[in-house]
This record gives C-alpha cells, structure tokens and sequence, in this order.
C-alpha cells in the first residue's frame, strides 16, 4: 500500500511539471492565459457587458434623444445622437459588446439608418435571455426560440405596410422629403422639414432614370463654417470649398485632366552636376528649362484641356505659362476628393507630366468660382445624365453643429438609397414595433414546448422601442403603451406615440420596411451570437507592459 501511494505522488508529480504546476484548462494553457466558463462567468457576463452599452445609447432613441458628449483617443469632439457614431468613437474593449458595435456598424453600411434599434433591441434581447437561463431554461432553447419569433416577425412585417409610393416617387422632390422627414426627425428634430427639403431636392438631382443606379456618393456635402443651418443650399454640380490657382475663374465645355503629381520643372531621376562657367551659360540653362515646360504645357493645351486639376503643389512658373495658354487650374490635396472628381469627370489620374491620351480627358459643362458665405467654392456644373451630381453646402456656427447636421443628411441619404430596393413603409413612432408584439407573444403562446417562453420574451423586447420613446420624451411609459395596444386592438393600427402633445395617436410617421427588416435581423443575430457562447478563452496579451497616458516611448 506504502509502494502504491508513493508511485501515485510520483505520477500527479510528474503530471504537475508538465502542466506548469496546475491541472484543467489552466494547466493546459499558457501561463498568463484566462478561461471562464459556464453560465455565470462567461454568460451572464457576456449579457451584462452588452446591456450596459445599450443603456448607453438608449436614451439618445427618438426625437427627444439627449446627445453624447464623446472624446476619443485623439482628443476630437463629437456631441451627437447617432449611434453608430457614438458606438464607434466609445472604443469598446469587450468581446461580447464588441458584437453590438460590429452589428450597429453593418446595420449602417447596409441602410444607413435604425443603428440605434439595433444595440437597444439586442440588449433587450439578452436582458429577458439572462431571465430565462435563470429559471432553468438552456440556452440552445432560448436560442431556438428567438429564431422562431424572428421568422414569425418578419412574416408580420409584411402585412403591416401602410404606404407603397410609386417609383415615380424618386423623381418628385416634395414627395420625396414627406418619405423621409421623419428620418431626419430622428437626428434634426425641429429642423426635419428643411432637411427633408434639401435632402430630396439634392437626391432628385442625382437620381438617374433608372433608380436602381443611384449612387449615395453622388450626392456630396461640403461645410463651410458661418451663419446658421438654415442657409443650408442645394448646388448643382459638385462643389469644393476652394478657389482656383490664377485669374481664371469660369471655364465652358471644360476638358480636364488630373495630375496626381507637382506641375512644376521636371527633376532628373537621378542626381546630377552642371558646370557653368559663365553668365550667359547660367541664362541659357534657365532658359532651357523654361522651354522645356513650356513645351510640355503647350503639348497639354494642343491636346485640347482648357482646366487641369492637380493633386500636389503647383509651380509659379508652370501657373504662368498655363494662364499663358488659357488653361484653368485647380489643386486638390485630398487624394478621396482627387477621386471623386476623377468619377464625376470621366478623367483619369496621370502620374507623368505628358499630354493625356483622349481616354484620360474628362469633360463637364461648366466649371466656375462661386462665392458662398466668403468662401470661395470651386463648383463643377454638370448637364449630362451619366454624371449627375448634386452638393448640399451645409452652414452651421460651429464645426460640431456641422458634423452633426452631416450625419444627419448622410442617413437621409441612404434612406432614399434603400428606397430605390423596397420603398414600402410600415406605421412608425413605436407602432409596428408594438403590433410586432402582440402578434408574437399571440404566437408564442399558441407554441407546444419550452420555446413558447423565448417567443414571448422576444415579443416583450420590441416593446423597448415605444418605451423608450414615452420615457424620453418624460411620458408615463406603461399607460402609453397600454392605450397604443388598445387603439391597435380597435384596428388603428397607425397610433404610435406623438412627442410633440405627449400622447398617443397616429401622427403620419412612417419607417422604412427595409430599414426595419434590416435592424431586425442584425439584433437578433448578434443577441443569439452573444447566448451562443458558453466559454470565453483569453490568450496572454501579446508585447511589454502597456504605456500610460502619459508615456512616451522611443520616436
């Protein structure tokens, strides 16, 4: 017995010294790494994360959203109540709230709006999740559930639409800005009406007459700083809140060529010394140099450009021979901008100073200076159908003011996109949210099993929205609700919350069913990414101990 004892310790001895002196996961593991497990350490852990930051931007949900004063790393301002900003610039370090931001992020590429939907409803999602693995319930269970009334939602959504505006649509501005006002209410509340206005003005000037190829980025924003937002304008043409190098300001039938290289006397590729012995030998080599450019600019003019736009500095030599030959001049220093005008042109990007080929020549119709609140803008005028281009030159007192206003009009923007796919409509201000849960919580409790517990769940999430919107704007959240399900029940299904007489009642606010589909769908997933995990495994980070705040480090 003695022997067998001691050959056991020999063995665990051995087995410790493998494993770096621990047994399980850890021993298993590099030192430094971390395992949790389970419900209670990787579950409800990952869930807590998760509704902290929606609690985060829940109150920045509707109309009355209050803004968030966010600083980032860089030390850049930003006070706004869009999510997917706000989400962005948080720098968000865990894993599972790191899933909601990756959500809102996608539900932004794909439309462009309802991101805020998106991180409220999933943490709404996973706070009634953490309830029911609290009564027993496995997560494959709730899982499976969620799944259900998702399919179920989406089968509702259908039948809920309240207006399907023709396509005609997308070419009448005033129909256009009454579709996607509140939108804009959402982000702008009190100045939806002239955004809407300007928005739809803008888009109808860029849309093509096949609406399924509109372009988002054809219609561009440029802020320029002074007077209020109201002096917000609609310019055809894209604009740049620059003037042109030289006199000439106005150019008609433009033919463009774009240089993404310094116009100025060409240098040799290799270093080299000349040796001048006399006066006139020192005239004659700057002469020479002089003709050289001048030749090349002559070619340029001969191949027929009468503007070039130049992504880097400009010579004083070269910008007096291209005002010699009559050519306008435009430096672009920003390469994205350089784009643009390339494909609002039809030009190409030369990377040599020779004469462009006629497949590098772009062309517009007109290019002028225009001075708008004392800046002068560089606006190029197009009339072709192919390269329609509109720019809402937004003013604005502060820079802040500004980029907000901007975010704004980028959601309109891509509403209007989404529009062009499915422009159908369900009722909005918490409406179909709230007709969205009484129908699943009717379906779920028609359900055999365990999943009839998730189905409800699922259905008292969507309840957030309406909630949110009644807490927001400081209403009684429960007898709104209640008085919306009972108007929904006599079939007036458009009554949602009005904010502006804090009560209920159907006040014309309309949601994009594609938006909403979209919001949906991207909640849902990530709150069932989230349940799905049941073990978090963190390597030791990688490198030396982190620098402070203030530590510098080597340059």
């Amino acid at each position: 017995r003695a022997l067998r004892s001691f050959q056991r310790t020999v063995v665990m001895a051995q087995a410790r010294a493998l494993t770096g002196g621990g047994f399980g996961m850890q021993g298993m593991l590099k030192e430094g790494s971390k395992h949790l497990s389970g419900l209670e350490e990787a579950t409800f852990k990952n869930i807590e994360a998760a509704k902290q930051l929606s609690s985060c931007v829940r109150t920045s949900l509707g109309p009355n959203g209050m803004n968030k004063m966010v600083i980032n790393h860089l030390e850049k301002l930003f006070i706004t109540n869009d999510s997917a900003t706000i989400v962005n610039e948080l720098e968000v370090q865990h894993p599972a709230a790191k899933l909601l931001v990756l959500a809102s992020t996608m539900q932004e590429a794909e439309s462009g709006d309802g991101t805020n939907l998106v991180v409220v409803l999933a943490g709404e999602l996973l706070t009634l999740a953490e309830e029911l693995l609290k009564n027993g319930l496995h997560c494959s269970e709730v899982i499976a559930g969620y799944n259900a009334a998702y399919a179920k939602a989406l089968e509702v959504l259908d039948g809920l639409v309240c207006n399907a505006p023709p396509p005609s649509v997308l070419h009448d501005a005033t129909a256009l800005a009454a579709c996607i006002t509140p939108v804009i209410a959402s982000k702008q509340w009190g100045n939806e009406a002239l955004f809407a206005a300007k928005i739809a003005e803008a888009c109808v000037l860029a849309m093509p007459e096949k609406p399924a190829n509109f372009n988002i980025d054809n219609v561009r924003i440029a802020k320029i700083l002074g007077s209020n937002v109201h002096a917000t304008t609609v310019v055809k043409g894209m604009c740049l809140p620059r003037p042109c190098m030289g006199t000439l300001t106005e150019t008609l039938n433009a033919k463009i060529a774009v240089y993404g290289i310094p116009l100025d006397s060409v240098t040799t590729e290799t270093k080299g010394t000349v040796l001048l012995k006399s006066a006139d030998e020192i005239k004659e080599y700057n002469n020479s140099e002089e003709a050289s450019l001048e030749k090349v600019i002559k070619s340029i003019a001969d191949a027929g450009v009468n503007m070039i736009v130049c992504g880097q500095a400009v010579g004083e030599l070269a910008l007096h021979f291209l005002e010699k030959y009559k050519i306008m001049t435009l430096k672009v220093p920003s390469k994205f901008e350089l784009r643009r005008v390339c494909r609002t042109t039809g030009a190409n990007t030369l990377v040599r100073l020779e004469p462009p080929t006629p497949a590098d020549i772009g062309s517009c119709e007109r290019v002028h200076v225009q001075e708008i609140g004392s800046t002068m803008c560089t606006i190029f005028d197009h009339q072709e159908a192919g390269s329609r281009v509109a720019t809402i030159v937004v003013r604005g007192s502060t820079p802040n003011i500004m980029d907000d206003v901007e975010r704004a009009i980028s959601d309109g923007v891509n509403v209007v996109k989404s529009m062009t796919k499915d422009a159908r409509f369900v009722p909005g201000a918490g409406a179909a949210e709230l007709l969205l849960a009484d129908a699943i919580t009717q379906f779920g409790e028609a359900q055999p099993g365990l999943d009839q517990y998730a189905i409800n769940k699922y259905g008292l999430a969507l309840e957030v929205v309406p909630r949110t919107l009644a807490e927001n704007a400081g209403m009684d959240a429960t007898q709104i609700i209640a008085e919306m399900y009972a108007a929904h029940k006599k079939g007036q299904t458009g009554v949602g919350i009005n904010v502006v007489d804090c009560v209920s009642g159907d006040c014309g606010v309309q949601d994009l069913l594609y938006t909403k589909k979209e919001a949906i769908k991207m909640a849902t997933e990530a709150a069932v990414t989230v349940l799905r995990v049941d073990q978090i495994i963190m390597s030791k980070p990688a490198g030396g101990p982190k620098q402070g705040p203030g530590g510098g480090g080597e340059d």
